[in-house]
């Protein structure tokens, strides 16, 4: 059973985002993006209580993701990506972005808390944040 609905639309908008966030990351690092948006959609908490589909996600202002500014974005989405986005809706996670709800690329190491949140683990570029289970139980 899918974690979140999503339409054909909204899966090719989430196969964008992961291409456009992690490619260089490889399948594995896109699927971890991929896990930060559906737990977004999921979450009831903290920055993302109004979020309830992939779309409101991926433009949610302030806090959206930074892809969305840059025309790479806006290229058709590729069947890899859609495949990747599809298991990531269907529920497959991967540590560290099994609970996680923010990344971002550093200039060198990962710090142990960004915004407070603290650090689950890093992937190739990527660093993963999550929030604690008392602070947003619906991602665990």
């Amino acid at each position: 059973m899918a974690r979140i609905r999503a339409t054909a639309a909204e899966r090719r908008l989430l196969a964008r985002l992961i291409r456009a966030e992690a490619e260089e990351d490889g399948e594995i690092g896109m699927i971890l993006v991929g896990n930060v948006g559906v737990n977004r959609v999921v979450a009831d908490c903290l920055d993302f209580e109004d979020i309830r589909t992939v779309k409101e996600m991926i433009f949610q202002s302030p806090g959206g993701f930074e892809a969305v500014q840059k025309p790479y974005f806006y290229q058709r989405a590729r069947q890899r990506e859609i495949r990747l986005a599809n298991r990531v809706i269907q529920g497959e996670r991967r540590d560290p972005a099994t609970y996680a709800l923010w990344f971002f690329r550093p200039a060198g190491a990962c710090p142990p808390r960004w915004f407070n949140q603290a650090l689950s683990g890093r992937y190739k570029s990527h660093c993963f944040y999550l929030p604690t289970p008392s602070d947003c139980p619906s991602v665990y």
